[in-house]
């Protein structure tokens, strides 16, 4: 009956219809998880993701949750996700991916779960780090350490939206550094981010974990365009 109440004067939406939800849904009613257009690439050892870093870094594996699109209902959630506060977005995605990489041998032995950073400031504006929660929950499902304090970005950079692909490559350059590297040393890292485009930031952030010693690193993200 409370429920019921704090619905009325609060419904809850679909974050990514927009429209209200019945009692029993959290954040994406059942309609729109059933349109969402799921890749199973980890499923399917497909290596679609893997791809893009060939000849450029390696990387033992790599998977996306989602395909995205323009106007899509992928494009609906992350924009939500990363402007418009709606940060349970990232729980129910890293929720949903960690559920599935838990099932699946090489995913199991991730030692540490490490989020691309946000520089300082836009981390103040925005008020949190839009892949944090999807990397906590990825964290939860493999037994794995949510480390956040490693990886740091130094250069604070505009919105990558609506950049050329090769002004996102060219910016990607001297924007981390890591930082107690002993403590990452002989482990297997599990790198999340929203969304792979061109892979420079992955591969830029990819390039300063291999300064610690003997690691491997894996790679998860929210949705391939």
């Amino acid at each position: 009956m409370m429920q019921s109440l704090v619905n009325l004067f609060f419904p809850k939406i679909c974050y990514a219809c927009l429209n209200l939800l019945e009692d029993n849904q959290d954040t994406i009613c059942v309609s729109c998880r059933h349109d969402l257009p799921v890749t199973n690439y980890h499923f399917n050892d497909d290596d679609t993701v893997l791809k893009v870093f060939y000849g450029r870094v390696k990387v033992e594996k790599a998977t996306a949750l989602f395909r995205f699109e323009k106007k899509s209902i992928v494009q609906q959630l992350i924009h939500g996700l990363k402007y418009k506060g709606y940060e349970n977005i990232g729980f129910v995605l890293g929720d949903w991916l960690g559920g599935e990489l838990k099932t699946i041998e090489h995913y199991n032995t991730i030692d540490f779960v490490i989020p691309v950073p946000l520089h300082k400031k836009k981390l103040k504006k925005r008020g949190y780090n839009q892949v944090a929660k999807f990397g906590q929950q990825i964290a939860e499902a493999l037994n794995a350490k949510y480390v956040d304090d490693v990886l740091l970005k130094i250069t604070n950079t505009k919105s990558q939206v609506n950049k050329m692909r090769f002004a996102r490559w060219n910016e990607s350059d001297e924007l981390f550094t890591l930082q107690n590297k002993n403590s990452i040393e002989h482990k297997h890292i599990l790198l999340v981010d929203d969304i792979i485009t061109t892979g420079a930031t992955l591969e830029a952030c990819t390039n300063v974990l291999n300064q610690a010693s003997n690691i491997k690193i894996s790679i998860a993200v929210m949705a391939i365009a």
